[in-house]
């Protein structure tokens, strides 16, 4: 026999508007008689309807993410740190990949989600993207991971001063054709390759040296896109003596282009990463590492506070990141 909301206020000695209240934790319930009801309800194996309860509300009990890519070593650790908040929250995710700019007419966010979610997370998309344009013209709570806009709350690390600290540390070990292995070949969805791209230029210009076309080469966020630049690099007549990755997985993929070339990283040729992956280690690999899992979980905290709080104004939160010194640049000589 399926247990009901009447069997557990039977059984607990009250109203049935109480036990919806306290399983549902609202607050105008006495804390003794809410902790006996949950007691009873759990004694009976009762869980609340999730239909009734968002009827009841007028919420969905779904949040959406909104992402360029899932299978990426980034983006999935950044779900991971909002599923498990989420998780917490009995909220239910929703993916999208984002809205590709160069489609004429792509399904956009806002028209696949409207009425399915009760807010949205957006994973590191500029303010231009269609999904963000569309997005911001709902009514609806609104967080970003990875970027920022004006009016909207956001979780994001500081991606120049990132870059900054990887060159930086390049540049102090002497090395002065510094190379750059990038995202796409021209202005590509991931917003934080531009701020990189700026960070990497900043410290070139401070230390006096002239940035080189021919050593900023494209990786596409990819081992292959990381293998490919780097032997485009190594071809050059005067390859670089250092080369700074956006990302560690591109930098796995130029150690491997090293490796077949018969050179070592940190003697032959020092290489810095960006993320802090989990294989950067095993790897030895020098990089700035960035708490993605805790972006994800503030980012998801954020947008749940603005679900309990329609009122709440923006907040913008910035994560540090670390330069984590191995011996991909450490052995070199320079």
């Amino acid at each position: 026999m399926t247990l009901t909301i009447r069997d557990v206020a039977r059984e607990a000695g009250v109203s049935t508007a109480t036990v919806s209240r306290a399983l549902r934790g609202l607050g105008n319930v006495d804390p003794v008689t809410a902790e006996h009801v949950r007691r009873v309800a759990d004694r009976l194996d009762y869980v609340v309807s999730a239909t009734a309860s968002r009827l009841a509300s007028g919420r969905t009990g779904s949040v959406a993410v909104v992402t360029p890519a899932i299978s990426r070593w980034y983006f999935a650790t950044l779900l991971t740190g909002v599923e498990r908040v989420m998780q917490e929250a009995d909220m239910d995710l929703l993916l999208h990949r984002s809205a590709d700019p160069k489609v004429s007419s792509p399904a956009l966010a806002d028209r696949r989600l409207r009425s399915r979610v009760d807010g949205v997370l957006v994973l590191s998309l500029p303010s231009t993207s269609p999904d963000v344009v569309a997005l911001r013209r709902r009514r609806m709570p609104v967080t970003l991971i990875g970027s920022r806009l004006a009016g909207l709350s956001s979780v994001t690390i500081d991606d120049v001063e990132g870059a900054r600290l990887a060159t930086q540390h390049l540049v102090n070990l002497g090395h002065q054709r510094i190379a750059l292995i990038g995202g796409a070949p021209g202005p590509g969805p991931f917003i934080p390759e531009v701020s990189r791209l700026e960070g990497y230029l900043e410290v070139l210009e401070q230390a006096g040296l002239k940035a080189d076309a021919r050593l900023q080469v494209p990786g596409n966020f990819t081992m292959a896109g990381g293998e490919a630049a780097m032997n485009s690099l190594l071809a050059l007549r005067r390859p670089p003596s250092a080369v700074f990755c956006m990302s560690d997985e591109m930098a796995f993929g130029a150690l491997r282009a090293l490796r077949r070339h018969g050179l070592t990283a940190g003697a032959d040729m020092a290489l810095v990463g960006f993320d802090g992956h989990d294989m950067a280690d095993l790897l030895d690999l020098t990089t700035v590492a960035q708490p993605v899992e805790e972006l994800g979980e503030a980012g998801a905290r954020d947008l749940l506070g603005r679900l309990a709080d329609e009122t709440a104004g923006p907040v913008e939160r910035i994560l540090p990141t670390t330069l984590v010194v191995r011996g991909s640049t450490t052995r070199t000589t320079s």
